[in-house]
């Protein structure tokens, strides 16, 4: 999966803790070694290897949120196909 700078993501409950009880993360940039992040509710930031990052991934410790244009956008496309 492809991580990308303003992409949302839900943490899970599971970690919270490691990330000041944030609900959510907004990745702020990826340089293909580190993605820096911001965390919800003014809760903090941080960064940590991309690696380490698709884990979390992986493991389901961290869901995408899509974005609302994104959403928007799928809408209006299916209603233009069918």
């Amino acid at each position: 999966m492809l991580i990308e700078e303003g992409t949302k993501y839900q943490i899970s409950q599971t970690i919270k803790g490691f990330f000041n009880s944030a609900e959510t993360m907004l990745v702020k940039s990826n340089n293909g070694i580190t993605v820096q992040f911001i965390l919800g509710d003014n809760k903090g930031h941080g960064s940590m290897p991309v690696e380490h990052f698709h884990y979390l991934l992986k493991k389901t410790n961290l869901t995408h949120i899509p974005n609302k244009r994104s959403l928007l956008n799928t809408d209006m496309n299916e209603e233009q196909i069918g």
